[in-house]
């Protein structure tokens, strides 16, 4: 293995090592060479790992040929100049991406996340591409998780609308959920982008679904919630959000529409709340004002 990025990239597949390890050991040793000259015992030693993990690990390491992801995959590691300049800010970013479609648009920015119920009012569809389409249309790239209702509400105006979005997949390619999507995955592959922090070959878990959350928020400069219960899961990805340092923003409805008191919640603890296209265009003036005296300093 000649280099830092197969090396990575094999380390990464082989399940054997957290995030937080892989990540240490890239801040020790950006190229990882030391981990494939290192014995059984030094990797033990070295990973706080038990004997026998080490050894499966080392057998791995110097057996287990790199797995070959054929086209149209294509592997973002967090070693590429590729690789999103916004996931990078996060304190978990992904180490590796695999992607299928366009890899240009993870470059594109205003980029907004969308998240919300799976269950939408009848109502939903409307508002959201009330708001949402002239931002398409205004060249805004829309992030979601291609699931039911509102994640692939978002991506279909996109669609629609001759815009970009991506989506982030909760497991990988070969296992689409739900597969009623399957003809929707299909449509963002050939014009989009689908990505996932998970190998193709990776079925869904439920813990993978909150866990890609962080990079739901993680790719926009904000994440708007469009209809959420008290306690919906669409929540996990706002603490994403706040915790990355990102805006929230928040559309209300009825009182009596049980799907939006989630978001009239998150207006009262500090969300800002987003009536039409103007409310989210006036905050992101606001985030370039605030890049620009960053880079100005």
């Amino acid at each position: 293995m000649d280099n830092a990025r197969a090396r990575l990239i094999h380390v990464y597949e082989s399940k054997m090592l957290s995030r937080t390890k892989i990540k240490n050991l890239l801040h020790e040793d950006p190229t990882l060479s030391i981990l494939y000259q290192s014995t059984s015992s030094e990797i033990a030693s070295q990973l706080q790992v038990t004997t026998s993990k080490a050894s499966l690990l080392h057998n791995y390491l110097h057996h287990q040929p790199i797995a070959y992801h054929p086209k149209p995959i294509q592997v973002v590691t967090i070693l590429d100049n590729t690789y999103p300049m916004m996931l990078r800010s996060i304190t978990d970013p992904p180490l590796v991406l695999y992607a299928v479609g366009k890899l240009a648009l993870l470059q594109r920015q205003p980029v907004l996340s969308v998240v919300g119920t799976r269950n939408p009012s009848k109502t939903a569809f409307s508002v959201m591409k009330s708001i949402l389409q002239p931002l398409v249309q205004d060249k805004w790239v829309l992030v979601s998780g291609m699931a039911k209702g509102i994640y692939s509400f978002a991506h279909h105006i996109a669609l629609n609308s001759g815009g970009g979005t991506i989506a982030v997949l909760g497991g990988g390619f070969q296992y689409i959920y739900p597969k009623e999507n399957v003809p929707l995955y299909e449509e963002m592959i050939a014009s989009q982008l689908v990505i996932s922090e998970y190998p193709p070959s990776t079925r869904p878990q439920r813990y993978f679904f909150p866990e890609r959350n962080r990079i739901i928020s993680g790719l926009g400069f904000g994440t708007l919630v469009i209809e959420a219960k008290e306690k919906s899961g669409s929540l996990i990805t706002v603490d994403q959000a706040l915790e990355q340092g990102r805006e929230v923003f928040a559309v209300p409805g009825s009182p009596l529409n049980p799907q939006t008191h989630g978001c009239h919640s998150m207006i009262q603890d500090g969300a800002k709340l987003v009536q039409n296209t103007y409310d989210l265009q006036v905050e992101w003036e606001k985030e370039l004002r605030k890049w620009r005296r960053i880079r100005s300093k």
